[in-house]
């Protein structure tokens, strides 16, 4: 199927929903994926090309100490909900462990709930599956790739590429046509442009600079002849380690500068449409860089608890309410992003919603307020669920305490030792003052404790993926979402989904695996129903018909067994009825 995206429309400005009262403002997030701090002309990058970038920052509020997670999946679920991602179910990227539960309720759903028409284009990451897809969490019109970025296991066959890929919309497999980044834009452009009377709500998440790093070569052109060496960037903290990737950070720039024409087309089409001054528009990246490349001088990069993990652009552009150039130093976070807008847009919270952020509308206006004190918290790590002090950060007014150690798994050393940092007066965190302190970080460490068994009181059963429900049907298992102790993305992984059958019946199960170097016997189980057959050298596909399920919950197995050693599937497919 290929699917090419309708010129953009002719349309007159959204008008207000209440004549009498100003218009509420319509609001472009936009998330670049890997973008580090230094990742801007703007930051003091010397190489690197963001015009639309830079003008755009010109034009903004600066939230020059804004804070993310260290990766992907626990930053877009606290974006989307204003709570910390632990509390949301998100604990990691892969693995089962993104799925963000159903019962929560995103910026998406009170926008929409508020009058405002809503879309998704780009990057999700929190579930690929009913009931955990963007269209069940507020978004009208959605326009994806599956899992955490195109070039991943959970991709459809065949399309893991940045050129032309196989995207979902509105949960129908679709082929576009272009590079990824340009039709995400494209497509948030024609949303914006669709004749309405309601104001829009776009989250356009760029799956770029994130590897694979594929990038049109007339963008990679602009760098491959440049001296990107460690030397050629400025050095203001801590020393870029080893010698330059120069042709990796060739194509991370070619990307960003890629993303930096998106943008400028986009914000034209604001001004085309004359919607730009009472239009936020929200530019900020969901972690820092992966590869070593320049950082602004912060320590670390992606995955890390430290500034150079943590810290990222965002800029704030209102013309109709902020002005321009302003700089907020007050530390804020994922979590301000959805209470911020909402009050922006004047939308209610719903009862039931319990935020962990607060607005920052008055600091972005620069009104005069009583702005408490406050402790902000981050934490990433491998595994199923959050352990106390592994790879932490708690950042106060002034003091930041850290205890980086264990992001990728192993045992932590002990005793456990803890960093701090006096950031008002060293902000590259370039001396750790712990030993100066100790009352300082007893103090921390106990409020973390407090935070720590708040945000994970509930606890971290996985959310279910719905089989046969009629808001999605054929479901595909990937695995983005297998869970287990054997489960990875390695040709010899071997994991399971935590699946809900919705309805009692007859289903016809598709197992598709790499293609087989001799007889394998392939078997399928749930439930207590198995099923076995016989596959000959070279098949890729086994078909089960008339599977009986009951409704309920279950644990779907699926592998591919040859000389006595057990592989899991590629993908399975499950279809009501056996059709």
């Amino acid at each position: 199927m290929s699917y090419r995206f309708a010129p953009l429309l002719l349309c007159l400005a959204a008008v207000p929903l209440h004549a009498a009262e100003p218009a509420r403002p319509n609001v472009l997030v936009i998330l670049t994926d890997d973008q580090g701090h230094g990742d801007l002309g703007r930051h003091g990058n010397p190489k690197i090309r963001t015009p639309n970038l830079d003008r755009l920052a010109d034009q903004s509020v600066d939230l020059k100490t804004f804070y993310v997670c260290p990766v992907c999946s626990p930053t877009r679920s606290s974006l989307l909900t204003g709570r910390y991602n632990y509390r949301t179910g998100v604990v990691d990227t892969f693995l089962g462990r993104s799925m963000m539960r159903p019962d929560e309720v995103t910026l998406a759903e009170m926008l929409r709930a508020g009058g405002y028409r809503t879309a998704i284009f780009g990057k999700w990451h929190l579930g690929d599956n009913y009931p955990l897809r963007p269209q069940e969490h507020g978004f009208d019109e959605v326009l994806v790739h599956r899992g955490g970025g195109i070039g991943q296991p959970s991709d459809p066959p065949g399309g893991n590429h940045y050129q032309d890929p196989w995207l979902l919309h509105n949960g129908k497999p679709v082929h576009a046509n272009g590079y990824c980044s340009d039709v995400f834009a494209d497509a948030a452009r024609a949303f914006i442009a669709a004749p309405s009377d309601k104001p829009f709500f776009v989250w356009l998440a760029f799956n770029c600079p994130h590897t694979p790093l594929e990038v049109p070569q007339g963008y990679l052109a602009q760098y491959q002849g440049m001296n990107l060496a460690h030397s050629e960037f400025p050095s203001p903290g801590h020393p870029l380690p080893g010698k330059a990737d120069q042709e990796t950070t060739a194509r991370v720039y070619a990307m960003l500068t890629n993303i930096d024409d998106n943008v400028g087309r986009l914000l034209k089409t604001l001004d085309e449409k004359k919607l730009a001054d009472n239009t936020i528009v929200l530019y900020l990246s969901d972690n820092g860089p992966q590869q070593v490349r320049y950082n602004s001088g912060f320590l670390d990069r992606k995955g890390s608890v430290h500034e150079g993990g943590i810290r990222v652009p965002c800029y704030v552009r209102w013309p109709a309410q902020l002005k321009a150039g302003r700089v907020v130093d007050t530390p804020a976070a994922h979590i301000d992003v959805a209470p911020t807008l909402l009050e922006a847009c004047r939308v209610a919270k719903p009862e039931k919603v319990r935020f962990d952020g607060r607005s920052l509308l008055p600091l972005l206006r620069g009104d005069k307020v009583g702005w408490p004190e406050r402790t902000l918290y981050f934490q990433w790590h491998r595994g199923d669920e959050p352990e106390r002090y592994r790879a932490f950060a708690a950042r106060g007014p002034r003091w930041k305490l850290v205890q980086p150690q264990g992001a990728g798994g192993g045992k932590l050393p002990s005793p456990l030792s803890f960093e701090l940092f006096d950031l008002t007066a060293d902000p590259l965190e370039r001396k750790d003052v712990a030993a100066d302190h100790p009352d300082v970080v007893e103090r921390m460490r106990k409020d973390y404790d407090r935070w720590f068994d708040d945000v994970t009181a509930r606890g971290f059963a996985p959310p279910r993926i719905s089989l046969g429900a009629p808001q999605e049907d054929p479901t595909e298992l990937t695995r983005q979402d297998w869970r287990g102790p054997q489960a990875s993305w390695a040709p010899t992984g071997l994991g399971y989904w935590e699946v809900q059958v919705t309805r009692t019946g007859g289903y016809r199960v598709t197992l598709r695996f790499a293609a087989t170097t001799g007889p394998a016997k392939v078997r399928f189980s749930l439930g207590g129903v198995t099923h076995e057959a016989e596959a000959k050298k070279g098949a890729s596909e086994m078909v089960f018909d008339n599977v009986q399920l009951a409704e309920g919950p279950g644990r779907l197995e699926a592998s591919v067994e040859r000389d006595g050693k057990a592989v899991g599937v590629q993908y399975v497919e499950v279809l009501r009825g056996g059709r």
